[in-house]
């Protein structure tokens, strides 16, 4: 049985670090007029539109929530801020494991580039994969579901939810504290 029977629960939660991508991910508020990587349109009704092109998007290193070699980019909203909608992306190395976690909402996922496998239970196992998704393909994990993750060649996915983004490890061991 998982740690997650027992109540044993290791989350991570990153707001500091999440944040921290934020600002630093040239991601503007949604009325910013100056960001350097992004640009603000207002219409006539004083409506703020933001504007982000792919190129431009400011990588990071993704926060310790997940196994080293992940990258981020926030385009909008705060990941780390409860009841927030925001949108990342995410950038996997090929053959990246996200071992099996739930999250504490719904988490919608639409593949950018690359080739998205996602697999239910409690660990991760190459048999349990469902058919691949490539891109334009969505999926929608619902809130408390445990799910793991692996990819082909360079993926990028883009997630949108609402906050705190946290992710809950069904097994101690998988946690970045392993690392």
């Amino acid at each position: 049985m998982s740690a997650r029977h027992f109540g044993l629960r290791l989350t991570w939660v990153a707001p500091m670090m999440l944040a921290i991508a934020c600002s630093q991910s040239g991601a503007p508020d949604l009325g910013a007029q100056d960001a350097p990587k992004a640009a603000a349109a207002t219409s006539a009704a004083g409506h703020h539109h933001t504007i982000m092109n792919g190129d431009d998007l400011n990588w990071q290193p993704a926060p310790p929530i997940f196994p080293a070699g992940a990258q981020i980019a926030v385009l909008q909203g705060n990941p780390a801020h409860a009841g927030d909608f925001f949108t990342i992306r995410l950038r996997f190395p090929n053959g990246y494991i996200l071992p099996a976690h739930f999250h504490p909402t719904d988490e919608n996922v639409t593949v950018i580039s690359g080739t998205f496998f996602v697999g239910l239970g409690d660990k991760f196992s190459r048999d349990k994969l469902l058919p691949p998704l490539h891109p334009g393909d969505f999926i929608t994990a619902p809130a408390n579901a445990n799910h793991f993750a692996t990819v082909q060649g360079l993926t990028v996915v883009q997630v949108h939810a609402v906050g705190p983004f946290a992710m809950t490890f069904v097994n101690r061991e998988d946690g970045p504290t392993r690392r």
